[in-house]
């Protein structure tokens, strides 16, 4: 995008014009995972801050963590770009590092997904189509 079309959506945004936004591609995961909230021993649920990741941010960290992909093939099977998994991956292990360093809670739920049925991984619980907020 060129500085003048930059300036231009700008110009249009601050007028009130309706501009469309690429819509969200639904990406795919394996299933939810079995243990999805994770804390500090000794210290009550209660008194800690949460952190929340999506279960597009855990695929992402199962596929290039522990199933050790490159980010071009965990993209593949995301059914996202790399440059969006690139993204996803950064602010999962952000948040990773937010919760291990700073002693806070982690829970995994929530966000636009879709079960992979042509490839399950066999763990977890399977779930069904879009906007899974468990």
């Amino acid at each position: 995008m060129t500085y003048y079309e930059h300036m231009l959506i700008i110009d249009l945004m601050r007028k009130g014009a309706n501009i469309m936004v690429r819509p969200k591609c639904c990406r795919r995961v394996c299933g939810v995972p079995d243990k999805n909230y994770f804390k500090p021993r000794g210290i009550p649920a209660a008194e800690l801050e949460e952190v929340l990741l999506n279960l597009d941010e855990f695929e992402a960290i199962r596929l290039a963590d522990y199933e050790h992909l490159y980010q071009e093939e965990a993209a593949a099977q995301m059914n996202i770009s790399r440059q969006t998994f690139g993204r996803i991956i950064a602010e999962a292990h952000r948040k990773i590092a937010d919760v291990l360093i700073d002693g806070k809670a982690l829970k995994i739920a929530g966000g636009e997904v879709a079960l992979n049925e042509t490839n399950p991984c066999g763990r977890g619980k399977k779930i069904g189509k879009k906007n899974t907020n468990i």
